[in-house]
């Protein structure tokens, strides 16, 4: 939790606080983007099971929050979705119902969600932007996940029509970073190949990657998207969603994205591509046009020297990491 100093305008409760990018928005704040008028609060699922209404509203009456950025979520990687998706769609569901209902009810003046480009329709011309959101069926391999976090921007579109409530959300693209979750099975694709590498270093064996390496995504550092969730909470007046992402030239494969960890980490042996795995959606590009609009200059962290520092947090936290 952050104190803030003298009068406190704002009090901002973050639901998902433990996580990848609740996790970077508190360092963030912290190292000095947070303002004296603004009380932080963190939060994850050991204070509140927010699929609970009753668990959900204690935590606002207990915080009594004027803003919410909303991360809480049931998330997993392309097979743990392909496995879930009844438990994907029902979990969050109930946990958005819950955050953005209470939201209303005690009065919070704003809610940034946090969706995904996974939302986007399957079959659609790129890049995608945010007027696509609705155009078709997502991909039939998350469309539990993907649909749920849909109806957040219907949600928010019903409350402000009936209610004039400035709900709104955002849109990033892969998110990765320190904090992130490491798990092989179940973790996404780059905190995935960073612990794969790890222990093939440790154990003097090749590197198998899942799939062709074709696929292309574009991949935004947490640092990078906090200092935008920071922005996007004071300055972005809009109820439509707002896509998160580096530019469409700054796609890479996945190919390319081992290749960064493996450069990263002084990875010596061989890398072996297991096309007997699916590879999910070929692409999903997004274009950050409108983000570009409001913030022109706003500098993104070069993907390789953010490889770099996620790749040398995991290493120096191995122990304690989610894996």
């Amino acid at each position: 939790m952050t104190e803030a100093t003298g009068p406190v305008a704002k009090r901002i409760l973050v639901t998902g606080g433990s996580g990848l990018v609740g996790r970077a928005i508190e360092k963030v704040v912290a190292d000095g983007e947070g303002r004296p008028d603004e009380k932080w609060i963190f939060v994850s699922s050991r204070d509140a099971n927010l699929t609970n209404g009753a668990e959900t509203k204690a935590l606002f009456e207990q915080h009594k929050p004027t803003h919410v950025i909303h991360l809480a979520a049931m998330v997993g990687g392309l097979f743990k979705n392909i496995r879930y998706n009844l438990d994907f769609w029902r979990r969050n569901v109930h946990i958005n119902d819950n955050v953005l209902h209470t939201a209303y009810e005690t009065g919070v003046q704003k809610v940034v969600s946090c969706l995904s480009t996974c939302i986007f329709p399957d079959k659609t011309t790129y890049p995608i932007d945010e007027s696509m959101i609705h155009n078709g069926p997502p991909h039939s391999s998350n469309f539990g996940y993907s649909y749920a976090k849909r109806m957040i921007d219907i949600q928010n579109r019903g409350y402000f029509e009936q209610h004039g409530c400035r709900f709104t959300a955002v849109i990033p693209t892969n998110v990765f970073g320190p904090h992130d979750n490491f798990n092989i099975e179940d973790g996404h694709v780059l905190p995935g190949l960073i612990h794969k590498v790890y222990l093939a270093k440790q154990t003097g064996s090749a590197l198998t990657v899942w799939g062709t390496g074709k696929p292309r995504r574009q991949f935004i550092y947490s640092l990078d998207l906090a200092r935008l969730f920071l922005w996007v909470l004071r300055e972005y007046d809009e109820v439509e969603p707002i896509i998160l992402s580096v530019g469409e030239e700054d796609e890479v494969s996945i190919r390319e994205a081992a290749e960064a960890i493996v450069e990263a980490m002084d990875f010596r042996g061989e890398l072996v591509f297991d096309t007997t795995k699916a590879d999910g959606q070929f692409k999903k590009t997004a274009s950050n046009a409108k983000l570009r609009r409001y913030l022109p200059s706003f500098q993104f962290t070069p993907f390789k020297q953010a490889v770099k520092e996620t790749c040398a947090w995991f290493s120096a936290n191995y122990t304690n990491a989610r894996k």
